[in-house]
């Protein structure tokens, strides 16, 4: 049997040797593992924001009412098994190892059968549901990972309840290059007479969401920006009031960015959907959104240092509203992206939004991450256009950069980390962040 570590690196390298397949592909290789995504109850979430921290709150709310839960969300930001929760802790490595061997064997069968290797989702995708139907979970919380109706997770049959987070323009040269064709790739995952809840804040994408919906005869569960309140937020909790048109619920969350009382009241509208036929309490619900933990979204990393995954334009702006709260006088920024997301606008909006110190631009590792030189060649043309007098500076090698970053940093000044997730996962392995 090969070791954890060997496992990792040879999962890693599936994108090298294998193309996009399609759906029966994946319903293929779990049929051969027996199924196991049937064997609990599934809430499937898909958008472009927000997508991992809805899931975060639902599972933690399902765990204090002592539902036994997994929870599948990527990418993972330090160790590969972060991508299966069991019970509000990532499974094992024990684990981990069966499922990537039973995942192995299935994929060389139908290799041999002159089927295509799994893509790196699909195999993941298989060891998560695996790994949950070993454990015997009551409630698995799938996030999508591109998309929605071609997505991987999107083989399930029967979702108990499907969630669309807020959708902006993201990957436009596979989804789509309006609000509107993205929102129909998210709601492809609505399935007949399944409830469905959804932000929604952008009329076209209600359109498209509702007249999805009414096709597959879904009862629909609305969520506007209007019927949400922030009571208070002291930069380390904010405590918000939701108003479901039947009943106004206030709960507290341990989070200091606004854009996640936006997500918090999606997950509260999925539990109450939930509630209809589970016994879920009031308290559970309190206790599980002020519990939740969600890493790297303004995520307090050190006195005065945040971490916020800003991965697309969406993300930058609501990065910079909460940053704005955190901290009045000009702050240090470390900023990555990768290629395929739109670096060239997050620039623009990060040099006109905010009176930086300092911008110090690293770069992700592997082929997906753009060249420190190049982003600062960037945000030097913006800044001169624009007259700004901030000092750019571009160390390639994130530990080196972060440090640069921490020594430049005055005492009183925050520091912010944001942009890729894959940043962010560099940055909590350098901390220890995930020990």
């Amino acid at each position: 049997m090969r070791t954890y570590e060997e496992i990792v690196e040879f999962i890693l390298e599936i994108p090298k040797f294998t193309k996009k397949n399609n759906l029966q592909h994946t319903r293929i290789l779990l049929e051969r593992l027996g199924n196991p995504q049937e064997k609990f109850q599934v809430i499937h979430v898909a958008g472009s924001n927000g997508k991992g921290s809805v899931c975060a709150c639902i599972d933690s709310v399902l765990r204090q009412a002592g539902k036994k839960t997994g929870m599948f969300t990527s990418p993972h930001l330090v160790f590969m098994e972060e991508r299966f929760v069991v019970e509000g802790k990532p499974c094992d490595r024990d684990l981990f190892v069966k499922a990537a061997e039973q995942v192995a064997k299935a994929a060389e069968d139908m290799l041999q059968k002159g089927l295509p290797y799994p893509t790196f989702f699909e195999y993941i995708f298989a060891m998560g549901m695996i790994i949950f139907a070993e454990q015997q979970v009551e409630y698995a919380v799938l996030e999508t990972g591109l998309g929605g109706r071609l997505d991987a997770t999107n083989v399930v049959k029967q979702p108990v309840l499907t969630v669309i987070t807020s959708i902006s323009l993201e990957h436009t040269e596979i989804l789509g290059h309006t609000i509107s064709e993205i929102a129909s790739e998210k709601a492809g995952i609505l399935k007949k007479h399944v409830p469905a809840v959804y932000d929604a804040s952008l009329p076209k994408v209600r359109t498209v969401i509702e007249n999805y919906a009414s096709s597959l005869e879904c009862p629909l569960y609305p969520v506007f920006p209007s019927e949400i309140k922030i009571l208070l937020n002291n930069g380390k909790k904010i405590a918000f009031s939701y108003d479901s048109g039947y009943d106004i619920t206030e709960l507290e969350i341990p989070f200091a960015a606004p854009y996640q009382v936006g997500n918090a009241a999606l997950a509260l509208r999925a539990v109450q959907c939930l509630m209809k036929n589970d016994c879920i309490s009031k308290q559970a619900v309190r206790q599980g959104f002020a519990q939740v933990k969600w890493k790297g979204r303004m995520q307090q990393a050190d006195t005065e240092v945040y971490f916020d995954g800003a991965h697309n334009l969406e993300g930058i702006e609501k990065f910079l509203e909460a940053a704005a709260l955190i901290s009045k006088n000009p702050a240090v920024l470390l900023f990555s992206m990768v290629k395929e997301k739109d670096y060239l606008h997050a620039a623009d909006r990060l040099l006109a939004e905010r009176n930086w110190e300092e911008i110090i631009l690293t770069t992700v590792p592997g082929i997906r991450g753009i060249d420190a030189g190049d982003l600062a060649e960037i945000f030097e043309k913006k800044a001169k256009e624009r007259q700004d007098t901030v000092k750019i500076t571009e160390i390639g090698e994130i530990e080196a950069a972060y440090a640069y970053a921490l020594s430049v940093k005055k005492t009183g000044q925050v520091l912010f980390c944001a942009g890729s997730l894959y940043l962010i996962g560099e940055l909590e392995r350098i901390t220890g962040g995930m020990s």
